[in-house]
């Protein structure tokens, strides 16, 4: 008995569901490209086993984890890491128990379809996780994990993934990815520059990871110009292994494009330690600018992800440290946020700018109009909270209408969950097929236009837009 109906996330009309299954098909053995995720690059360098399926499927997924602590779950059970380096759940199975008692909260989520899809596709899973069957289920994909198929460069083979880029920070040095490029795999793992710790003049440690960043690159980070030179350095080196974007999560979509003088004293006061809040947006602002000043440059891709309010939770923040499932959906705007950069760099066809939201009001308003006419701008798909079914299926009917298919980029997965890959690609193919099927049957596409639309929004525009 599987888990996973064979129609799932197709529409219910017989011919429709019938008009998604040939499209499906058509799609749905493309190579996986992963373009923007948060995958440990260190798996792929080591290739050990996974140390157990709490390690695996709990521990580190923040989507799992946020919603057992809303049902009354610590995070200490769970065995999250501290802060102060306390006490916390170290045994797998006493972790995988507590997930499986709580496996029903995650009813009529993602994370179910994702979970249930890995258990049963990766290691065979075919019994629905609860307190009966938790200790069956886990001694089932703790036998795998040892075997030499199971290791993250097997898997990755498996899962037929062509390219993932991982996420690093400037001052990271990449050891890993040397790790791998030196090895005999033959497995594509590239880079991504996310340069937020020595941007943000809000982010704990700022000054010392400027100062840092300068005894990296031989460069006086103290001034203006010796900083905007270390980036430029740093970006090289992340280039040289493999990446092709940068990435930026900042509060705000706010940019400028200020005087040199200005931003110079900006910068002045943020190494000070005297920048007012007003004064740090503006400075985090100003870099998106030179950022993609410098994406002319060297040809890197610039993707923003505004819109999170970072670590909510201030007891958690001290308790567990950021990214512990309290980032939190705010009201963005991007039409006047965008403009000073627009208007800089936004009609240059040259350069690629993806822009993501966490606030979906602003995709019909804003984000497709804005996209449906600056050729430098792309609208990233459906992200983090809205990497749903529902918010897939939403994202398409919102910006569709203004900005068309080929003004977007495909799909991303942005997870740290390995054996969720697959199953996150496949939610996509599965509900853009969905929704190409609806166009069918509608009369707004025929047939071969909508196979090629569905080939362009599984590999293609993804391919194109991240210059993989």
């Amino acid at each position: 008995m599987s888990l996973l109906a064979e129609n799932r996330l197709f529409p219910i009309e017989p011919s429709a569901r019938a008009l998604a299954q040939t499209l499906y098909a058509e799609i749905r053995d493309l190579p996986i490209l992963s373009p923007h995720g948060h995958t440990d690059p260190r798996w792929f360098a080591e290739n050990q086993p996974f140390p157990d399926p709490a390690q695996l499927f709990v521990t580190p997924d923040h989507y799992v984890f946020r919603m057992l602590y809303s049902q009354g779950v610590s995070l200490e059970s769970l065995g999250v890491p501290r802060v102060d380096g306390g006490a916390v759940e170290t045994d797998g199975r006493k972790i995988w128990r507590v997930f499986a008692e709580h496996f029903y909260t995650l009813r009529g989520t993602p994370s179910r379809i994702w979970l249930e899809h890995a258990f049963e596709t990766v290691f065979g899973v075919t019994k629905r996780l609860g307190p009966d069957t938790a200790d069956d289920i886990y001694d089932q994909i703790a036998d795998c994990l040892p075997k030499p198929e199971f290791r993250p460069r097997a898997l990755f083979d498996r899962f037929n993934i062509e390219v993932i880029a991982t996420t690093e920070s400037p001052l990271d040095d990449l050891r890993w990815h040397k790790m791998i490029k030196s090895s005999d795999w033959n497995g594509r793992v590239i880079t991504s520059y996310r340069p937020d710790n020595v941007v943000d003049p809000e982010f704990d440690g700022f000054q010392e990871n400027v100062e840092q960043l300068g005894a990296l690159t031989g460069c006086d980070t103290s001034t203006w110009q010796g900083y905007l030179d270390a980036h430029r350095i740093r970006r090289a080196y992340f280039k040289s292994y493999g990446a092709t974007s940068t990435d930026h999560g900042h509060p705000t979509a706010r940019t400028e494009d200020l005087p040199q003088a200005e931003a110079a004293a900006l910068f002045a006061k943020a190494i000070a330690g005297t920048a007012t809040a007003e004064d740090s947006d503006a400075f985090r602002g100003q870099m998106l600018t030179e950022m993609a000043g410098m994406s002319i440059d060297d040809g890197l891709v610039l993707q923003i992800h505004p819109g999170a309010y970072r670590n909510h939770s201030r007891s958690i923040l001290q308790s567990h440290g950021r990214d512990k499932g309290f980032d939190i959906p705010t009201r963005t705007d991007y039409v006047h946020a965008l403009k000073p950069m627009l208007d800089a760099v936004g009609t240059n066809p040259d350069l690629t700018i993806i822009v993501f939201t966490l606030d979906e009001t602003s995709f019909s308003r804003e984000l497709a109009p804005l996209a449906g006419v600056y050729p430098a701008l792309k609208i990233g798909p459906a992200w983090w909270f809205f990497d749903s079914p529902e918010g897939m299926r939403r994202f398409r009917e919102t910006t569709t209408e203004t900005a068309g298919f080929y003004n977007t980029v495909g799909f991303n997965d942005d997870t740290r969950a390995f054996c969720s890959i697959p199953a996150r690609h496949d939610v996509s193919r599965r509900v853009d097929c969905a929704y190409l099927a609806t166009m069918i049957a509608s009369g707004r596409l025929e047939m071969d236009e909508a196979i090629e639309v569905a080939h362009d929004l599984t590999y293609r525009l993804a391919k194109q837009a991240y210059r993989l």
